[in-house]
């Protein structure tokens, strides 16, 4: 993405990459449960399903979070390909992380949708090639309770181990060779969903 288009993008929308069928989301665990997870395509026992668990659209964004795969306890970045009407279930039933008088009224009446959504959403800076912040948002969504346990359950397809790819990337990026590191990037593109789907997710 060119600075020019960098400069048009709207500050709320999802970009991913998708088929017709899936979207890909990223995450990063620890080893242990990192590679079980890439190789059987499910998550296994030690994966805590009754703690909130974030998905991200972004490879960049997840590339910021776990520091290229460096940080302890997201050494391994997995590549989560999963159902779109499952994604998009939690986007309907995702509130947002924080209170916006305008869509929610009272912080009392946010806190009690807060609590009873299974899924919430939070907009935080894109990052670029060197993890710097860009001046659109990317989607971050936490899933747990009823969510998570679909998540692990049923709207996995297929999981991939892509950490030799962050490292290949990154790798790239600290010798200068931009150009390079971006063709390797994971293709996302504008995600189409339903503006009613997210109206109530932006802010």
């Amino acid at each position: 993405m060119n600075e020019r288009t960098a400069a048009t993008e709207p500050v709320f929308r999802i970009r991913a990459r998708h088929t017709d069928a899936t979207v890909t989301v990223y995450q990063a665990y620890r080893p242990e449960i990192g590679r079980p997870a890439a190789r059987t395509g499910r998550f296994p026992p030690a994966w805590k399903r009754d703690r909130m668990t974030w998905i991200k659209p972004s490879f960049l964004w997840m590339m910021y979070r776990c520091g290229w795969g460096a940080k302890e306890g997201q050494e391994t970045v997995l590549a989560v390909e999963i159902d779109r009407a499952g994604f998009e279930w939690a986007l309907r039933n995702a509130c947002l992380s924080h209170h916006v008088p305008d869509l929610h009224g009272d912080e009392a009446a946010w806190r009690r949708q807060l609590r009873r959504s299974p899924a919430r959403v939070q907009w935080d800076p894109e990052r670029d090639l060197r993890l710097e912040p860009l001046p659109y948002r990317s989607l971050q969504l936490g899933l747990a309770g009823e969510a998570a346990a679909r998540y692990a359950d049923e709207w996995i397809a297929g999981i991939e181990d892509v950490t030799p790819l962050a490292a290949e990337v990154h790798a790239l990026v600290r010798a200068g060779e931009t150009e390079r590191a971006r063709g390797l990037l994971p293709e996302e593109r504008p995600y189409p969903v339903a503006d009613e789907v997210l109206a109530h997710l932006r802010g």
